[in-house]
């Protein structure tokens, strides 16, 4: 678990992305977190007006950043406390830093105001792997061919790495294209900028902002669900910039089909270019990026200790560099390397347990359920008991388990990963209306234990 100088840091980090800098000085100066009580959070701030504006317009902000970088993260309450305080923890972490130049340093605020990308975010430290090589050849080819797909829509769960990529290609168009006019933004920081725009009548100049570039880039669609207004006109933003061959990228944290509160014209823009999905890292994947990481920030740790936290936590990149910066600080505090018990009782109480079971002996027990050969779910047949139960082991593998559409493909029999999306969304409509399937689907997840 990170500190909460260093989640406050890395959270700040985030909002200072989706907040020009004069609004950003004006309500996060000083301002720190004194309390964090299993997912209780507590910030201090310097005053009562600073606490009502932050408490009414950017909470929601506030608390998904949070989220983002700790999953227990429950509630955000806002107190205040004397600057004194505030400029006192100001002083200790810049005294950490002089004192411990090399003990896992917080990384600068350097956004660039013009596009709102940071630059941070390249491909240089980007590891590729099958959780996400999809993403990463189709945002290749839209750099190298702009427009190939248009839009080309990322989706994945929380802390997989989509806004890392997505700034990466925002970054390496720039440096592709010298001249191009690219824009980063989030969902949330459109659907304020347009509310504000409607507010102080400035509603042409909101209109030709974000009609003007070569790039346009959005983060977190899943945010406009239910705003009908800023839908409107992100619709004619996005007919604006097809129209003329301009390059629209957007991520999300599911697929457009599932999004609820979206209109059904957005959806099928959503779609219309290619929708690719970034799922869970394998644990190839996951060593890779835990050795990455520790290389980028020149940590001496022993390669075993990677490979049990590579082993051991299953969940998403952040949940890996939360391990990761667990076990660093320890290895400093001891000014040693960890036993692997030590590192062992440090995962134990950092990481997530998960079930460990290969996508093989999930679909052998499907097959098992069904009174099937395992092998008849993966050859080319058209009898109805074998295509609805590959449709559910499908199904499985996606929702319960987070496998990429492509790797659910390759891994029953070379089906094209278009085909495991037709048959992921026909079992999760059949699943409204049919308890037969719903009774099916619970038997099988209590036989796999999740």
């Amino acid at each position: 678990m990170q500190d909460n100088t260093m989640l406050w840091e890395n959270t700040l980090q985030e909002i200072a992305i989706q907040t020009s800098k004069a609004n950003f000085n004006t309500w996060f100066k000083n301002t720190l977190i004194i309390k964090n009580d299993q997912g209780s959070i507590v910030i201090g701030v310097p005053n009562e007006f600073v606490k009502e504006w932050l408490l009414t317009k950017y909470h929601k902000v506030i608390l998904k950043a949070l989220r983002d970088r700790d999953e227990l993260v429950r509630v955000v309450e806002y107190v205040i406390t004397k600057p004194e305080q505030a400029i006192q923890q100001q002083k200790q972490i810049q005294k950490q830093k002089e004192e411990n130049p090399n003990e896992l340093p917080l990384i600068e605020i350097s956004i660039n105001k013009e596009d709102n990308l940071n630059p941070k975010y390249t491909f240089d430290t980007f590891v590729i792997g099958p959780f996400n090589e999809l993403a990463y050849s189709a945002s290749q080819a839209i750099i190298s061919r702009p427009t190939a797909y248009n839009p080309l829509f990322v989706y994945g769960g929380t802390g997989l790495g989509k806004t890392h990529l997505i700034q990466a290609v925002g970054n390496a168009y720039k440096q592709k294209h010298p001249g191009v006019k690219v824009f980063y933004v989030t969902s949330e920081q459109f659907s304020m900028d347009y509310i504000n725009a409607v507010q102080t009548n400035k509603i042409n100049s909101f209109k030709e902002k974000h009609r003007k570039y070569d790039l346009l880039i959005m983060d977190d669609i899943q945010f406009l669900s239910g705003k009908e207004k800023t839908q409107e006109e992100l619709f004619h933003v996005f007919n604006t910039l097809y129209d003329n061959n301009k390059q629209i990228l957007f991520s999300s944290d599911k697929h457009p089909h599932f999004i609820q509160g979206l209109e059904d014209r957005l959806r099928s823009r959503f779609s219309a270019g290619m929708v690719v999905d970034i799922s869970q890292p394998d644990y190839e994947s996951r060593f890779a990026i835990l050795k990455t990481k520790a290389e980028r920030q020149r940590l001496n740790i022993h390669p075993k200790s990677l490979e049990y936290i590579a082993n051991h936590v299953q969940g998403n990149i952040r949940e890996l560099e939360g391990a990761l910066n667990t076990v660093m600080c320890q290895i400093h505090l001891k000014q040693k390397q960890l036993s692997q018990q030590e590192i062992q009782s440090l995962i134990k109480t950092t990481g997530k347990s998960k079930k460990n079971i290969s996508i093989k002996e999930i679909i052998k027990l499907i097959a098992e359920f069904y009174n099937l050969e395992e092998e008849t779910l993966y050859e080319k047949t058209r009898r109805k008991e074998v295509v609805r139960s590959r449709q559910i082991a499908m199904y499985i593998l996606r929702e319960d388990f987070n496998i990429s559409y492509p790797l659910i493909g390759r891994k029953m029999g070379g089906k094209d990963h278009t085909t495991v999306m037709h048959s992921c969304l026909k079992i999760k409509g059949e699943l409204k209306n049919d308890p037969e399937i719903n009774n099916e689907i619970e038997k099988i997840r209590s036989l796999l234990s999740i």
